[in-house]
Order: structure tokens, then C-alpha cells, then sequence
């Protein structure tokens, strides 16, 4: 059971980490040039979240799988070095699907906390000889800070209990929370999977709980 909860807490946290990078990435390019190619990317980095799990994962099987092939032959070829799956054989495909999937929610979060800085602010900023990455790790973080955690907390929520693409796309004799509760749940052993789905309600829980106390330290009355 230890094992189970550290893949289900490994595989979420990575990609709640991830996602909240890309999406103020994402946002903070788009601040910066609102050119039809930039929005076009940011509309497409954004998709996944209207697409089932399972028609994600796989459609994403087959570019992995071929990229997983061509990045083998490539060390095997120029380093000699012999690998199996690099990709699809490991947590690193599952992540990416997961962040492809829940990507949404922490650009949303971002978006809106993007929005409601005044341009202003990175006008004088930039009068001052702020460079764009000094704006964004100097004026831009601390105060996105609130809305850049709510949306890492929301798509760790997600993931936590995200199942179809986690059966598709996890690695072999690699179990999580969702998994086990969906396995013993089909077998009619509910009292034996009952932990499991407890323990993903608490685990929810807890970010939850700090969504609600950031919430409540932006906004005090």
C-alpha cells in the first residue's frame, strides 16, 4: 500500500509541477506578444483538457512509441548505448499525458491571476531596464504566487484520481491509488478496495484544504 500511495503522490506532484511551469509560461508569452501564432499555440497547449482520457492517451501512443523508437536507435547508433523504452516504457509517457490532459486547469488559474495585473506595472518596469525574465521572477511571481499554486493543487487533485489514461499508459507492474480501488472494484472485492479510495478522498482533501486557506489569505474578508 506504501507503494501504491508513492506512485499515486510521485506521478501527481511531477505533473502538477509541471503543468503550473507550462502554464505560466504559456500565459506570460502571451502577455508578451499576443501574435496569432502564440494564441493558436496556447489554444492547442490547452486542448487536452476537452478530450477523454482515454482518446488522449491513445492518440499520444502512437507519436511516443515512434519517438521512443527513433531516440533508441539514435543512442544506439551515435553512443552504443542499448535501451529498452525510454518513453512509453516508463512514468515519463504517463506524465506527459497527464500534463497534455490537465494542462487547462493550471492555465486557467495562471490566466487569471495574469489578468489582473495591470500592464503598468511591466511598462515601468521595463523603463527601468528590466529585462522580461526579471519582470516575471521579480514582480510577476510573488504576485501570481496565490493563483499559480491553486491551479498546481487542482490539476494534483486531477491526477490523483485520473484513471483511463493511467491504465493505458502506466508501465508494467506499475500500480497507483485509481488503479487498484478500479482492479478490485471489478472483482467485487470492495471492502479490500475501500482503502485505496479512501485514501485518494483524503489525499484530495489536503489540497483542497490549502486551496481554500490561500483563498482566504488573498481575500481575508
Amino acid at each position: 500500500f506504501s507503494e501504491l500511495l508513492f506512485n499515486s503522490v510521485y506521478v501527481a506532484g511531477i505533473a502538477a509541477i509541471l503543468c503550473a511551469l507550462a502554464a505560466l509560461w504559456l500565459n506570460y508569452a502571451q502577455r508578451l506578444r499576443a501574435s496569432t501564432g502564440v494564441k493558436l499555440a496556447v489554444r492547442t497547449a490547452t486542448l487536452g483538457y476537452a478530450i477523454p482520457g482515454m482518446v488522449l492517451a491513445v492518440g499520444l501512443l502512437v507519436p511516443l512509441t515512434f519517438l521512443d523508437r527513433a531516440l533508441s536507435g539514435f543512442l544506439r547508433d551515435n553512443f552504443e548505448i542499448v535501451g529498452g523504452l525510454f518513453i512509453t516504457g516508463t512514468v515519463a509517457g504517463l506524465i506527459f499525458v497527464y500534463v497534455a490532459r490537465f494542462l487547462t486547469v493550471a492555465y486557467n488559474s495562471s490566466h487569471m491571476g495574469m489578468a489582473a495585473l495591470h500592464y503598468n506595472l511591466d511598462a515601468a518596469a521595463r523603463s527601468l531596464g528590466a529585462t522580461p525574465s526579471r519582470v516575471l521572477s521579480a514582480i510577476h511571481l510573488p504576485l501570481l504566487r496565490p493563483a499559480v499554486l491553486t491551479g498546481l493543487l487542482l490539476v494534483f487533485i486531477d491526477v490523483m484520481k485520473e484513471l483511463p489514461a493511467t491504465l493505458i499508459m502506466r508501465p508494467f507492474n506499475f500500480e497507483t491509488l485509481a488503479t487498484r480501488v478500479f482492479r478490485l472494484a471489478a472483482d467485487e472485492r470492495l471492502a479490500e478496495a475501500s482503502t485505496a479510495a479512501l485514501s485518494i478522498i483524503l489525499l484530495s482533501l489536503i489540497p483542497t484544504v490549502m486551496i481554500l486557506v490561500t483563498k482566504s489569505m488573498k481575500n481575508p474578508e
